[in-house]
């Protein structure tokens, strides 16, 4: 996700369905862990989206 982030990209999910966690990257903070199930947003870069993952 590093690599991601360092070529442009402001938001960046990574899910672990093993884990039950899904890891939030956002350019310029630090990343956010969540358990499942949990609600996703797009917050600025997508704001007309949301994910539940259940």
């Amino acid at each position: 996700m590093q690599e991601y982030l360092e070529a442009g990209v402001k938001l960046g999910w990574l899910i672990n369905p093993l884990q039950q966690q899904v890891e939030i990257y956002r350019l310029g903070h630090k990343v956010e862990v969540r358990n499942l199930p949990t609600d996703l947003s797009g917050k600025e870069v997508l704001p007309e989206f949301s994910l539940y993952l259940g």
